[in-house]
């Protein structure tokens, strides 16, 4: 019963140490590119959109079309490498295996 008691004292460190780890996403934060930094956005490790810069170069109005591309692969630039960071950050306590809904 005492080996009993001593699991469920490391789950629950665990379970507060995951909760942190999540926490601390939301601090953290990735940039994603495109065209060679003509358009830069920065995302926390919950994958909420913090900034979007756009050069002056990058607009031109005969073809918006460009834009919208380089819009789209820096984000997903970016939403790619939060992946990444919780995979990175919370893979120590799954060890590797994906958890729907953890992260």
């Amino acid at each position: 019963m005492n080996n009993m008691n001593q699991m469920m004292k490391q789950v629950k460190k665990m379970q507060e140490q995951m909760l942190k780890a999540q926490e601390e996403l939301e601090t953290k934060t990735v940039e994603g590119t495109a065209g060679g930094g003509a358009v830069t956005v920065s995302v926390n490790g919950h994958k909420k959109l913090l900034s979007l810069v756009i050069k002056p170069e990058a607009v031109d109005p005969d073809d918006v079309e460009m834009l919208q591309d380089l819009v789209l692969t820096a984000v997903n630039d970016a939403l790619t490498k939060a992946d990444e960071l919780a995979n990175k950050d919370m893979g120590k306590f799954t060890g590797g295996m994906k958890i729907p809904g953890l992260f």
